[in-house]
């Protein structure tokens, strides 16, 4: 608030109180006013926020006596006519003057207008600790962000889910309605002026700004602490939300949910939630990026001979990939779009591992027809050309 400001609102107004009302007076006038303004009980009205600044405002002034003394001689300096420019010349005394050399020492080493050496700075300084230029708005504070955990199924995980999280977080006192204050009626801190945060120099001719270490960077000091909340006007409460997680998540990725986590103070913003997910695996499939895997079990003659293959899919129909003649174990294949949902809507692919399947024992016909099949191919040596290598190296 700047000091033209100061001089000019008229703070026994704002509370609605005469100027000669008593202490006890004022704070009743106050308590009632924060009540019905508070930003937590008007949550989204813009008014009942400045009006709740404006009462703040006014009390940290009034309830104040020395801040009140010095409030009330300045108004009777200039209500009473002291000080008031007029037209150049004439006038019976009437001059000119600049209120920056009555507030910002534009009159220092001459004595400044009425003999005030540096100005009416010092008289406003006091009220506000920053050389009548300060401001005591408390401002809007931030909700916390919040970190869970939740797990999933393969299959949630692939296509999304919504799933319901109970949570933990620092929401305003309901004992005391968000204040701090048991009887709801704290004060600025006279140390931020209710900015919630304090400058320190670093050097250089620059200045870093830290939370304030007297009101924690609330910007408000309870004279009469809430029991439940210690005064910080903040209480442990736990609700359930359901929350959407996203098709294509993968296992440990961290999720950030805008807006979601703890409510904020004086009508600041909610925080951020952040969901970290874990999957659980699946007795088929497996993941590589946004592919999705399986092994799939051919026969001898379906590798050597080739044929058709059925391969299932994840919450899909099966789908049929051809084997060609002299498919080698371990070989993979690809079903386009039977993968894990992509960010962009898009599907990545099925990869599909072929695995030759030995039986354990071979009777009978088979066992006859694998014979014959020896001997017709007893000429032929798959391992020639590893002996060969090995040779040579």
């Amino acid at each position: 608030m700047s000091t033209k400001d100061f001089i000019e609102k008229d703070f026994y107004k704002v509370l609605g109180v005469p100027k000669d009302a008593t202490e006890a007076e004022i704070k009743k006038a106050y308590r009632k006013l924060a009540r019905e303004n508070h930003p937590d009980a008007n949550k989204g009205n813009a008014k009942a926020e400045e009006r709740f600044k404006e009462i703040s405002e006014a009390n940290d002034v009034l309830g104040d006596p020395k801040k009140r003394k010095e409030y009330d001689e300045a108004r009777a300096l200039f209500g009473n006519g002291g000080f008031r420019p007029g037209p150049g010349g004439a006038g019976g005394g009437s001059f000119n003057f600049d209120l920056g050399d009555l507030f910002g020492g534009g009159a220092q080493g001459q004595g400044g207008a009425g003999g005030f050496g540096g100005g009416l700075g010092d008289v406003f300084g006091g009220l506000f600790n920053r050389g009548g230029t300060g401001t005591t708005r408390t401002q809007p504070r931030r909700g916390q962000d919040i970190d869970t955990e939740v797990t999933l199924s393969f299959t949630e995980a692939i296509e999304g889910a919504t799933v319901p999280l109970r949570m933990s977080s620092q929401s305003p006192c309901k004992a005391c309605a968000g204040t701090g204050d048991k009887n709801g009626t704290p004060r600025v801190c006279p140390t931020c002026v209710g900015t919630g945060q304090v400058a320190r120099g670093s050097g250089g001719g620059f200045s870093l700004t830290d939370p304030c270490p007297d009101c924690k960077g609330r910007g408000l000091i309870a004279e009469h602490p809430c029991m439940e909340c210690k005064g910080s006007g903040r209480a442990k409460s736990s609700r359930t939300m359901q929350v959407r997680i996203p098709a294509g998540v993968s296992d440990g990725q961290r999720i950030r949910l805008r807006g979601k986590g703890a409510p904020g103070e004086r009508g600041g913003p909610a925080g951020d939630l952040y969901v970290t997910v874990h999957v659980d695996a699946h007795p088929v499939f497996g993941r590589k990026d946004d592919n999705l895997t399986v092994t799939v079990p051919v026969t001898f003659t379906e590798a050597a001979l080739g044929g058709e293959v059925r391969v299932p899919t994840l919450g899909g129909p099966p789908v049929t990939l051809k084997l060609p003649p002299g498919t080698p174990n371990g070989r993979t294949m690809r079903a386009r779009g039977k993968g894990a949902v992509r960010k962009d809507g898009t599907r990545g692919d099925l990869l599909v591992t072929v695995e030759v399947s030995v039986p354990k024992d071979v009777t009978g016909k088979a066992r006859d027809a694998l014979e014959a099949y020896r001997e017709a191919t007893a000429g032929e040596d798959p391992r020639a050309e590893l002996f060969q290598a090995a040779k040579g190296a």
